[in-house]
């Protein structure tokens, strides 16, 4: 008789608990009946083209992509450089600065959220895209910084030296050597920031303004106000767009190694 493997089993158990609700929503989205029904009553793809005649959804979905996209940029750029001053340069207080820039992923969302509308307010940004984009750009960045310093903690410093003793400038080793070694963990982190700024309902309750709203929020405001079959729809988008991201952040790079869990390079 085989020896049954707790871990695997609890690691199911959690599996399933976790994407429970996903084979919940996406049939219940191709129900022809009126309201929403699990199991689904029959199958119409009625629902999804109601979509396309909800005008607030269609203009929160682009606003939410030019926001993430925009989002990404920033936090890759501000992200990558932190990472690589982290890790070459060891100075008083890198650890700290460390902390700091981990630190939105061990504070709570709805604390970020309530920090930022304040001192936004203060400046003068609160409700306009640019407050909506420092505060993506603030739970995003951490992601970055992790995913670069995982890159470099196997990257060869030898060759940027070989670099340099064949005469290259500093910007011309970057662009050769540095940049292409570290491509997969810049390009992982700036899909991650996108899914992160994308799919973020907490900080951005706090900072949209009623002319800019993101699609979670355009769905949490919808379901409000009515509950059909139509929420269950645009969520599938949601997911789908999402999972189309992660699974290319796994080509990429491996999701594995955004926590650390293999230092073996792909």
């Amino acid at each position: 008789m085989k020896k049954i493997n707790i871990l695997a089993v609890i690691t199911w158990i959690v599996l399933i608990l976790v994407n429970l609700p996903f084979l919940v929503i996406i049939p219940s989205s191709f129900t022809a009946a009126g309201f929403l029904s699990f199991p689904p009553e029959g199958f119409s793809w009625q629902w999804y083209t109601m979509i396309l005649e909800r005008p607030e959804f269609i203009d929160s979905l682009i606003f939410s992509l030019e926001l993430a996209a925009v989002t990404a940029v920033l936090a890759t750029i501000l992200g990558t450089l932190a990472a690589m001053a982290l890790h070459r340069y060891k100075f008083r207080g890198s650890g700290i600065i460390n902390s700091l820039l981990l630190s939105p992923l061990t504070v709570p969302s709805l604390i970020i959220g309530i920090s930022a509308l304040l001192f936004f307010t203060k400046i003068g940004i609160a409700g306009t895209f640019t407050g909506l984009l420092l505060a993506h750009a603030l739970i995003s960045i951490p992601y970055v910084v992790r995913l670069v310093l995982t890159g470099l903690s196997t990257f060869d410093y030898t060759l940027e030296k070989a670099g340099f003793m064949l005469g290259a400038n500093p910007l011309r080793v970057f662009w050769d050597i540095t940049l292409p070694l570290l491509r997969p963990a810049i390009v992982s982190g700036m899909i991650f920031s996108f899914l992160t700024s994308f799919d973020n309902v907490t900080v951005s309750l706090f900072l949209v303004a009623p002319d800019t709203t993101t699609l979670p929020l355009a769905i949490f405001s919808y379901m409000q106000e009515t509950l059909d079959p139509l929420v269950a729809s645009i969520s599938t988008v949601v997911i789908l767009l999402s999972l189309v991201f992660i699974i290319l952040l796994e080509k990429v790079y491996g999701l594995e190694r955004l926590f650390g869990l293999n230092s073996q390079s792909h």
